[in-house]
């Protein structure tokens, strides 16, 4: 299999499918066959390197059908194509393997955050978690993975939902503090560039130190003078419930671990 030329066809023109097209068509043992969309506009990049279709009547058989799809469509999409018999995976943190409704069928799910118009993402270190339904498939997706990621990991639906939580509390909850953030120095007439640093810090201290290890400030040390301070200035704000919720939250986990 390690001289197999894979035939990839990609449905979806979102920011999963968009970077994971750009990556394939790199790759010299990965021919990104065709890319299906609906609305063929926001795939109309990668026409001159690959078939580009919104006709399903026009899709041709593969050795990987990977649905980078919104995770309600899945289950329906996959309806059109039981008539093929081709792998076909979804790239979601959230939908079980078993929603897809063809006779092969499997994960491809990167675990990373895309945004559609940033450039290209290094996909080397991107864990890369897969499963399918029988083993000669597993093999097939593990043969797809390795191409692209050295962190490449089997996970069934259950552990990949955990981990894709997981995530929203690690990325999507801490960018919409970067928001609270960003408003509170806004208020005040200064720049969200001047905690950057101090976001960066953090980034890399979870490298090295467990989360609790590397928690500070008023609610980790018990500066109960400073809290009030803080709940004073924002007391007129709507972010005080937020802010005495979560410094709650701090001080309970601190008298746990006590």
């Amino acid at each position: 299999m390690d001289n197999q030329r894979l035939n990839i066809t990609i449905f979806g023109g979102g920011n999963v499918a968009t970077h994971l097209a750009k990556k394939l068509l790199k790759l010299p043992q990965i021919n990104l066959q065709q890319m299906y969309n609906r609305h063929i506009n926001s795939i109309k990049n990668f026409e001159n390197d690959t078939a580009i279709i919104d006709d399903l009547s026009k899709l041709q058989p593969a050795d990987i059908f990977i649905l980078a799809l919104k995770d309600e469509a899945i289950t329906p999409f996959s309806k059109k194509l039981q008539d093929f018999d081709t792998l076909t995976v979804h790239t979601s943190g959230s939908v079980a393997m078993q929603d897809i409704q063809t006779t092969r069928k499997g994960v491809f799910y990167p675990f990373q955050t895309f945004s559609k118009n940033k450039p290209e993402i290094d996909f080397l270190n991107i864990p890369i978690l897969i499963e399918a339904n029988n083993k000669p498939d597993l093999d097939l997706l593990k043969h797809l993975a390795i191409k692209l990621s050295n962190k490449v990991q089997i996970v069934d639906s259950n552990q990949r939902k955990a981990l894709h939580i997981a995530g929203v509390f690690a990325a999507n909850f801490v960018n919409y503090m970067y928001q609270q953030a960003a408003d509170i120095l806004q208020e005040q007439g200064l720049s969200f560039d001047l905690v950057k640093p101090l976001i960066l810090e953090v980034a890399q201290k979870v490298q090295s130190l467990p989360p609790d290890q590397a928690q500070t400030g008023p609610a980790s040390r018990g500066d109960l003078k400073t809290i009030e301070k803080h709940l004073e200035f924002l007391r007129q704000s709507p972010k005080y419930e937020l802010y005495h919720y979560l410094t709650e939250l701090i001080l309970k986990a601190d008298d746990n671990k006590a």
